[in-house]
């Protein structure tokens, strides 16, 4: 069985995932990746969390998107995960369904960063993509959608490295991260913004935005290169 220990990871993630509340059903899926080895692990399509097993986990190549062992079908957002790998530097994508997101997602409004506990995690709004044309959705539609993820962040100049987090218009949330675990803490951290931000926008919509140096110092003191939250 190739990719044993990305194997393991990746089937931790998503079971991480499905207790996490932000999944129902079958809805969702995390990957990881192997640059070293040019493939990605992916959950198969359509197969419950439940009873999910290293050898469910779908070995897919990085170059041109082949299955390399198994006979399940890799999750059908595998053409997605693979442009987000082809163009932002990241070891794990998660997509999920989550409410608040999915909610923001489907009336393309951004989620905005309106304080600290946002900018713990993301430096920025949550971005939008655009919705995607009538031909693109009747083309390579999942990978059209990893295409207008990446064109998001070009066009808008965006960092996926300090914004590890997009909705896709009338879809739903995908993030990432430095692996597939750690992908899945970026879309618990992004619910619970969404969710934060709903309210805020229930309770206060003409709420000021904070100063932005309050947004970079929170974001810095965890990820910056002088970081100095948590142990060392």
């Amino acid at each position: 069985m190739i990719a044993e220990r990305l194997r393991r990871e990746v089937l931790h993630a998503n079971r991480v995932l499905s207790e996490s509340g932000l999944v129902m059903a079958t809805f969702g899926n995390v990957s990881g990746v192997d640059r070293d080895a040019g493939l990605l692990v992916i959950k198969p399509s359509g197969v419950a969390y439940q009873g999910l097993t290293e050898a469910d986990l779908v070995p897919v190549a990085l170059a041109d998107g082949r299955v390399l062992e198994g006979t399940l079908r890799p999750s059908s957002d595998t053409p997605t995960h693979l442009e987000i790998y082809r163009s932002f530097d990241c070891g794990g994508v998660v997509h999920t369904h989550s409410a608040y997101a999915t909610a923001f997602a489907q009336a393309r409004l951004p989620i905005r960063c309106m304080g600290t506990t946002h900018a713990d995690h993301f430096r920025g709004d949550i971005p939008v993509t655009r919705p995607l044309t009538g031909e693109e959705i009747a083309g390579d539609y999942e990978r059209e959608t990893g295409r207008v993820i990446v064109e998001t962040f070009r066009a808008g100049g965006l960092r996926p490295e300090e914004i590890s987090a997009v909705l896709v218009a009338h879809h739903g949330p995908f993030t990432w991260g430095r692996d597939a675990l750690a992908a899945v803490e970026q879309a618990q951290a992004l619910e619970y913004v969404a969710r934060l931000e709903a309210t805020l926008r229930a309770i206060a919509p003409d709420a000021a935005r904070p100063d932005p140096a309050l947004i970079d110092r929170h974001f810095l003191r965890k990820h910056g290169p002088g970081s100095y939250y948590g142990q060392k």
